[in-house]
């Protein structure tokens, strides 16, 4: 027995609503539902005998020693994770997927194409330009190779295929939006689209032992199809992150199945590229002014690194009604509470006060110990206070003026001792191992407040 019935289905999305309307309601475009005819097949349910599979014991499993594959990149290589506990086999793993994600314009490409020339061979696939633009961009770098090589394709069919004659080390895919399948309906870039290129992608890869990279846009609001929806699909997921008006990226790893997701790589952009930086802090501080009012050093930790940043407060009459707030690499709303715990906890009148809050460097403080650095910044500024270039201040403050203990609190101690710093500001704790740089222990905003 079967049965028709009539469905209307996006060609933008492929989403399905049983009566036609001008605008879809998934991914909001006009003009792109139509009408279908769809056969229901109803038949007897029968029981079919399917072959069983075979088990091992964890026992009887041996271990693979996976060769990796090194980039010659330190921050890359240190943000993919390494086999051993050594850390010496670090890199790509032969024969993963790889997806590399973020906003347009943070440098996505400039890293695929510096990586491409650094293992041999490599096939750089675009979809969104021209050899002989990704050429261009390779002559600006002062990239030249005789193993990458470069291809303009759109079709997952064709690259799967080159792939598998040529069998390359690694292959990149820019962007997998462009991609498209023959086997699936629908425009490329759609969700049905993505994943079945994604899929055939991953066949590919582990069949041939080829490490694949597709490159993925996310908007500010992260509701690009891609990115998001193909997280669990993949090996290992990256993130490149940062203010493209400022010099410095974050790569950060959010999926790794061959090593930890808690270390991040510090890059700066310059005219040859993405280059490492391997002492983040002393870049972030280096351009700091003398005593500055407002101004206080902070430590926040990005994975398992300490790094030393500046964060700027600026207090002044406000000249409306209302008072202005606004952070930049801050939460604002936790702003807002911080100021609340200052009026009411410590005494300071900001009622009538603008508060402008900026972290240096485009990095964003989302760390609960970087409260009581933006206390006592605002406190500084409202008191046009200097607090001195050899201070160190991190610690959670809690809505009764309470200073708590954070955590990994020896290793911002040892940061801020290597570049420097003679005195920090925090709250000890159970912590209370002698130390070669001056502590100060603060239980209350309040108390510190008073003393500034």
């Amino acid at each position: 027995m079967s049965k028709s019935t009539t469905l209307f289905t996006c060609s933008k999305c492929d989403a399905q609503f049983t009566k036609w309307s001008g605008r879809c309601l998934e991914c909001g475009q006009w003009g792109t539902i139509t009408e279908q005819e769809k056969t229901i097949d109803k038949k007897e349910k029968t029981k079919l005998n399917y072959k069983v599979t075979e088990i091992k014991s964890l026992n009887e499993i041996n271990k693979q020693e996976l060769q990796r594959i090194t980039t010659k990149i330190s921050e890359l290589d240190r943000v993919l994770g390494s086999s051993d506990v050594t850390g010496q086999n670090a890199g790509f793993v032969p024969g993963s997927l790889v997806l590399l994600g973020g906003e347009p314009g943070i440098g996505k490409s400039t890293l695929s194409i510096q990586l491409a020339s650094l293992i041999s061979p490599t096939i750089y696939i675009s979809g969104e330009e021209s050899v002989e633009q990704i050429k261009m961009r390779a002559d600006r770098l002062k990239i030249k190779s005789d193993k990458l090589f470069l291809a303009n394709e759109t079709n997952i069919e064709t690259i799967c295929a080159t792939i598998e004659q040529a069998k390359p080390t690694m292959v990149i895919i820019d962007s997998i939006q462009t991609i498209y399948s023959e086997e699936v309906e629908g425009e490329a870039g759609n969700i049905n689209q993505i994943r079945a290129c994604t899929a055939k992608l991953l066949e590919t890869a582990k069949a041939t032992n080829t490490t694949i990279i597709i490159i993925g846009h996310v908007t500010k609001e992260g509701t690009v199809a891609g990115p998001r929806t193909l997280e669990h699909m993949v090996d290992t997921v990256l993130y490149l992150e940062g203010d493209r008006h400022h010099s410095y990226r974050i790569l950060r790893t959010v999926k790794n199945r061959f090593g930890a997701t808690d270390e991040v790589g510090i890059f700066e952009m310059n005219e040859m590229g993405l280059q490492a930086v391997k002492n983040p802090s002393a870049c972030f501080l280096e351009e700091r002014e003398d005593n500055s009012p407002g101004s206080v050093i902070t430590c926040l930790m990005e994975g398992t690194r300490p790094m030393l940043i500046e964060i700027q407060a600026l207090v002044n009459k406000t000249s409306f009604g209302f008072p202005v707030r606004k952070a930049s690499g801050f939460d604002l709303n936790r702003l807002h509470v911080l100021t609340a715990v200052l009026q009411k906890r410590a005494g300071l009148n900001l009622g009538q006060y603008d508060i402008h809050i900026n972290v240096v460097g485009g990095i964003r403080a989302s760390e609960p110990a970087a409260d009581l650095a933006v206390c006592l910044a605002i406190a500084s500024s409202f008191k046009d206070k200097e607090l001195g270039k050899d201070l160190v201040v991190f610690g959670e403050v809690g809505l009764g003026g309470e200073v708590r203990s954070i955590a990994q609190l020896e290793k911002r101690i040892k940061e801020s001792h290597g570049l420097g710093m003679k005195r920090v500001i925090t709250h000890l704790g159970k912590n209370k191992n002698k130390t070669d740089i001056k502590i100060i222990d603060v239980k209350n905003i309040a108390e510190l407040i008073k003393q500034t």
